[in-house]
């Protein structure tokens, strides 16, 4: 499972179930359910026991350790089993591309199962600095990295401004819509609202086609 160094609860970590032992894929789905389930229920992750989501799994709790060494490693691996894969990028210009990432943004914010784990996250973002260390790794920094490279190519032909930095205008195109989805989950996420917000900022960085028109002189 998921290598996270420092998440135990003061156990050995145990690399892979025991041997003599086969892995048993139907636990493992058991187990993440079983965390979904609570986190879904609203159970906060903090009251979150390895006896209490033993028995909502209908496993043993050795069953557990065998795979994790705690419940924040448990965590990660059901963080990463419930977030959606990358979607498949169009490629046929930087508008449609950035589109395609915010439009799965917005369906995640629509679906029950990875909003709950979503909002658990950001929720853990001081209390468990591991945990959110762990997702940023390998969630948030190879997606940030794509679109970095989308915000790149348009720069380089030419539609988008090379006069700013592709951080910010990341931060600019991305924040919105997760405004909505996390901080905001009472927030409408109708259709369209990808494009809404791709095309009224792409409309303030495209570069200047013409120099900026002066009066003339009397």
């Amino acid at each position: 499972m998921s290598d996270v160094s420092g998440l135990t609860d003061g156990r050995p970590r145990q690399e892979g179930p025991a041997r003599g032992r086969p892995r048993s894929e139907a636990v493992e789905h058991a187990i993440v359910e079983g965390v979904v389930k609570l986190l879904e229920e609203g159970v906060p992750l903090a009251e979150l026991s390895i006896e209490r989501i033993a028995r909502t799994a209908g496993v043993g709790k050795a069953a557990i350790y065998r795979r994790w060494s705690g419940k924040d490693e448990l965590f990660v691996d059901v963080v990463r089993t419930t977030e959606p894969q990358d979607p498949e990028l169009p490629g046929t210009s930087v508008r449609d591309d950035l589109v395609a990432l915010l439009e799965q943004v917005r369906q995640r914010g629509l679906q029950t199962r990875s909003s709950v784990v979503l909002h658990s996250v950001y929720a853990q973002m001081k209390s468990s600095p591991k945990i959110w260390a762990a997702y940023h790794a390998t969630v948030i920094e190879p997606r940030r990295r794509i679109q970095l490279e989308i915000l790149r190519r348009g720069q380089r032909s030419g539609q988008l401004r090379a006069d700013m930095d592709v951080e910010l205008l990341n931060d600019l195109i991305v924040g919105p819509m997760l405004l909505r989805t996390v901080m905001r989950p009472d927030a409408d996420l109708p259709e369209g609202l990808a494009e809404q917000i791709v095309d009224a900022l792409l409309e303030g960085l495209r570069p200047a086609s013409s120099p900026p028109v002066t009066s003339s002189p009397a």
